[in-house]
């Protein structure tokens, strides 16, 4: 993608609003990355930000490896919501969640307290219902531990891992990615924007490479950081200094989609 795609994106932004989609990620694109996770909070302004955005155009949504029980009480209900990269998923205010996904319940129970009562030393173990996230980011230099433990969950509980910001991922192996989300939940449009930070973002933006050889203008955000990996640096269209420059974004976003 180039420029010139961000600038047909806009033009249709500006034209057709309801013909447009956009999507963001939470943690690091909406909110601060925090050493907590439970006391993640969305910037002040991101939500009303995303609410300007969903009166004016077709679609706006959260795509997130947050569960839902998180996520919902954020934001509204026109909000479009993939929790746990879309194995949980609130649409129009309506809950739906991935069938293959419910099984592996117990299993991620199991393997979160094992995690909790034999895991690496030093490392937060984040319990999400249908996955969870060994978390490093206190103590980097257990990441190697980190990532040894969740590779061996992984081939004794049948969970796959996932890389992540400063942690590591275990979730059920259904084919489900913020990919597959944003591609079910964007719909019939003719520009479609997201916006993440992290390599669980890749999928998405494979997607609109995607959409873009059918004649989707897209335009593909990485927030940028002193932690963003250059595989998904690559992939930008527009870098974001972070989640204020993605609040500023949004809104001018809403400034362009109510200017047509």
């Amino acid at each position: 993608m180039s420029v010139s795609s961000v600038d047909a994106a806009v033009t249709v932004l500006r034209h057709a609003p309801k013909r447009v989609a956009v999507f963001t990620d939470f943690d690091g694109t909406l909110a601060a990355i925090v050493d907590d996770p439970a006391s993640a909070t969305p910037l002040p302004g991101a939500v009303e930000a995303l609410g300007r955005l969903a009166t004016s155009i077709g679609r706006v949504g959260v795509l997130s490896g947050r569960p839902l029980t998180f996520l919902a009480p954020l934001f509204p209900n026109d909000v479009f919501l993939a929790g746990l990269y879309g194995l949980e998923v609130r649409d129009h205010g309506r809950r739906r969640d991935e069938p293959n996904g419910a099984r592996w319940r117990d299993v991620v129970a199991t393997v979160v307290a094992d995690a909790r009562s034999g895991g690496p030393h030093d490392v937060d173990v984040e319990d999400k219902g249908l996955s969870l996230t060994l978390h490093y980011r206190r103590h980097p230099q257990r990441a190697d531990a980190a990532v040894a433990w969740a590779t061996d969950a992984a081939q004794r509980s049948g969970l796959v891992v996932r890389p992540a910001r400063q942690s590591v991922e275990l979730h059920p192996p259904v084919d489900v990615d913020k990919g597959t989300a944003l591609a079910g939940a964007a719909g019939d449009v003719d520009a479609v924007w997201f916006i993440g930070d992290d390599v669980g973002d890749l999928p998405a933006f494979r997607v609109l490479e995607q959409l873009a050889t059918s004649g989707v203008a897209v335009a593909r955000c990485v927030v940028g950081s002193d932690e963003t990996d250059p595989v998904l640096a690559a992939h930008a269209d527009v870098t974001l200094d972070g989640p204020k420059a993605v609040v500023t974004y949004l809104n001018e976003l809403a400034d362009a989609a109510g200017s047509g």
